[in-house]
């Protein structure tokens, strides 16, 4: 890979996003279904996990989206990534993969990768007349980095490849990441995001290994990915901004009562550095968790936006199901779609593990 040496990056902007949502795949199916407010979980034909409803990315086959070079041994949440990061290069336009691909980064958050595969490959092991009677092909699948690493071979990214997991916070914490790639200068632009994929291996992995205090189903899968470049590179090469990024905090917290506080620490000091005031927000994207834990995320942006601004919110959890690491790169994606020119945008998410996570975003050009 060529070094960058290009100067820190300034003021950063998403200049681009895509999805693969339980509305379909592309922004505007996300966009579309998110106007509309209709609910993407439906019954499962076949339930063979402990929920019978999903968000489930309608339609999509693996190799009918990406073809059949390549594709034999490609697991679900590899295959989400990499039609979605195909379909937001098409779109972004020039100065990335397909010209300067050394300068281009990939930042993708995940749980655990595939769920399934890690099982199925570990069922081989046990079940096979011998432990090494398993098919090699799929042991790539089994590693949490092979999304982010199989997108950027298929795509010809060779700048940084990244692979984030913080459960919930992952999309905020792939964006955090991404941005500061970008300004310690190793490369120009980022694809960042993070991607879940549904099966019933995961659906029972969440239901059994889920906290009293975080509720049951149902779940959702899908991808969501953004490009995030200097504003100057982005005029540079004709792309809009669609966010300018102000500002990110991640405050932990070691039991579930100290939620609370920890959202409120959060959103304060993001505010504070994004010189923003509670006042000036116009749109909240909490997580939408559920629960004890989402009551008390709730309840502290109660506190910390006491002036009842009549500001508007998207709850969008109960729209696609639980994406799980994917569920704040949703939430910024609600964010980016919903925003109105100009308005400054919220976005917390709270994991039941420990962490809070807070961005401000301001929809279009920085003002």
């Amino acid at each position: 890979m060529t070094t960058t040496t290009a100067a820190p990056a300034g003021t950063l902007v998403v200049s681009g996003w895509s999805a693969a949502s339980p509305y379909g795949l592309g922004a505007d199916a996300f966009t579309a279904g998110l106007a509309a407010g209709d609910p993407a979980t439906h019954p499962l034909p076949d339930p063979a996990g402990p929920y019978d409803r999903a968000g489930i990315v309608p339609g999509f086959d693996i190799r009918a989206v990406l073809g059949r070079k390549g594709t034999r041994a490609m697991d679900r949440a590899t295959a989400l990534a990499v039609a979605t990061a195909g379909l937001l290069l098409d779109s972004a336009g020039p100065g990335l993969a397909q010209d300067l691909p050394d300068d281009i980064g990939m930042v993708l958050g995940t749980g655990h990768g595939s769920v399934q595969s890690i099982m199925d490959f570990t069922r081989s092991s046990l079940t096979a007349e011998k432990p090494i009677h398993v098919d090699p092909a799929h042991f790539p699948n089994t590693v949490m980095n092979k999304a982010a690493g199989q997108s950027a071979i298929w795509h010809r990214l060779r700048g940084p490849n990244t692979t984030v997991a913080g459960g919930a916070v992952t999309g905020l914490l792939a964006l955090n990441y991404a941005a500061r790639l970008l300004r310690q200068g190793h490369c120009e632009a980022v694809l960042c995001g993070a991607v879940e994929e549904f099966s019933a291996e995961r659906a029972w992995l969440e239901y059994r290994g889920r906290a009293p205090h975080r509720p049951a189903g149902p779940l959702g899968e899908g991808c969501a990915l953004f490009l995030l470049e200097s504003a100057a590179r982005a005029r540079a090469y004709g792309r809009t901004a669609v966010a300018t990024v102000r500002g990110a905090r991640f405050i932990a917290f070691s039991e579930p009562e100290g939620t609370g506080p920890a959202v409120v620490r959060a959103v304060t000091e993001v505010l504070k550095e994004a010189d923003v005031r509670p006042e000036d927000v116009r749109l909240l994207v909490p997580s939408d968790c559920g629960g004890v834990l989402g009551g008390r995320e709730e309840s502290a942006l109660a506190g910390v936006f006491a002036d009842g601004g009549g500001r508007r919110s998207v709850r969008l959890r109960r729209l696609i199901g639980d994406t799980s690491a994917a569920s704040s790169a949703f939430q910024l994606a609600a964010a980016v779609s919903a925003a109105r020119p100009g308005e400054l945008v919220l976005v917390t998410s709270v994991d039941p593990d420990g962490q809070v996570g807070a961005t401000v975003l301001e929809a279009g050009g920085a003002s």
